[in-house]
């Protein structure tokens, strides 16, 4: 970690994807083809910013057209040759994921910004910046705050980072969610950071950038591409909106009360409703499910432990309920005690095929532990299609099950013993 940069303002974390990538991520592609997001992508909100023959999501910066110069689409690549100026999405966005894949040049040295406002002369004036450079060439250690996917001068990757030789892609990716920075590189988040403490005010003005009215607080902007004078060349350059709904997204909890839900085994169900947030009481021990039945689709919410008591202890979510309403019904649980988030348990002997090295008996471990502290919300992006099922925590791939046995049922969610919140419960069909 940068000795600059205290704990509480960044993260820098370690772990690679150990299975394959699930859709709230589109697979990065082995040609030059960009090719379009596949059905389960575009549900997930995945969208193409760059088809590999024309840069229309794309203008100049402060500009209504794209540069005609500097800029080139060569062979399916989006290539930076100098000259032509930084270029910016011609939508806005505020919470977002940005998969990209970069190659540089010898010594070459590019960046992407985000949250640009066009208010100053530069992007780099508003917008934080993912560092994109050949390490190597201009003598960077991985762990420089000015080495690739580093938070420019904010914060540094984790060295432990893998970065391709010049000449080959790399893969990117940006996930602002909740105030929440992270940075990832070639399948490794390198960069944690949140923009709501008094720590990220700290660094920026300890930086160069407090001089620039502005400066890493927009509430939403442009991104941007650098041109800093030298050949880069981007490719599968995908976004999705995280603060749009999706089209087909279905709210399973409305806000307000249980309406589309009941509780099991039966009684009164120790779940209510304040300000928007359904908090279970965690006695007594039971799970509250959905009235109706779902087979294959993208489940995202978000939870937390009390924020007054901090105290954790367990819960989970029920997927493709069968048979019996009881405690536990036969089901694929997606685990919630602290600590074992994005555990899978598997009750009732359903099918399924798990990573046999993290599997004993009906569970099988998630490959990190990426909740936040007791308190914090965390989200969750659960994928369930077809025979597939995988498991997302703040962003982090961290478990996934095939030839899952494929049949409707509810959906539930466990009071286990200690108070737990829930919101922004959303459903996308995949069917």
């Amino acid at each position: 970690m940068n000795p600059l940069i205290p704990a509480s303002l960044c993260i820098l974390a370690a772990g690679s994807f150990a299975f394959a990538q699930a859709d709230s991520i589109p697979s990065a592609s082995k040609s030059e083809s960009n090719p379009p997001p596949s059905k389960a992508e575009r549900a997930a909100g995945w969208r193409s910013l760059f088809d590999g023959k024309a840069p229309s999501a794309w203008r100049a910066y402060r500009k209504p057209d794209f540069p005609d110069k500097g800029w080139l689409v060569e062979s399916g690549l989006l290539k930076c040759t100098a000259g032509g100026g930084d270029i910016i999405t011609r939508d806005s966005y505020s919470d977002f994921e940005f998969a990209f894949e970069f190659k540089v040049s010898p010594k070459g040295n590019s960046g992407v910004m985000y949250r640009v406002a066009e208010t100053h002369d530069a992007t780099w004036k508003t917008g934080p910046e993912y560092q994109v450079l050949d390490d190597a060439g201009l003598g960077k250690q991985p762990d420089d705050w000015q080495s690739t996917a580093a938070l420019y001068e904010l914060a540094a990757p984790a060295a432990e980072k893998k970065v391709r030789p010049v000449g080959e892609f790399n893969e990117g990716r940006i996930r602002i969610r909740d105030n929440v920075i992270q940075h990832w590189l070639n399948g490794l988040k390198v960069v944690e950071c949140r923009m709501d403490t008094p720590d990220w005010r700290e660094r920026i003005n300890a930086s160069k950038f407090k001089a620039f009215d502005g400066f890493g607080v927009q509430p939403a902007g442009h991104i941007a591409l650098q041109d800093h004078g030298n050949e880069i060349w981007y490719r599968n350059l995908r976004i999705r909106d995280l603060a749009a709904a999706p089209a087909g997204e279905i709210a399973l909890f409305n806000g307000r009360d249980l309406e589309g839900w009941s509780f099991a085994p039966g009684g009164e169900p120790p779940f209510r409703v304040e300000e928007g947030v359904l908090i279970c009481a965690g006695e007594p021990t039971g799970y509250l499910r959905t009235k109706a039945s779902y087979k294959s689709y993208i489940l995202r919410f978000d939870w937390r432990w009390s924020p007054q008591t901090r105290k954790t202890g367990n819960s989970g979510v029920l997927l493709r309920i069968s048979g019996e309403d009881r405690v536990w019904p036969r089901c694929v649980e997606a685990q919630l005690q602290h600590g074992r988030a994005g555990d899978f348990w598997n009750l009732g002997g359903v099918p399924m095929k798990t990573d046999a090295e993290r599997t004993s008996g009906g569970n099988t471990r998630a490959r990190l532990n990426a909740e936040r502290a007791p308190g914090e919300w965390n989200d969750y992006e659960i994928v369930v299609d077809g025979g597939r099922i995988a498991l997302w925590v703040n962003g982090e791939p961290v478990n996934e099950a095939t030839e899952v046995e494929q049949a409707a049922g509810p959906i539930g969610f466990q009071s286990e013993g200690t108070e737990i919140h829930f919101r922004r419960i959303r459903l996308i069909p995949l069917e």
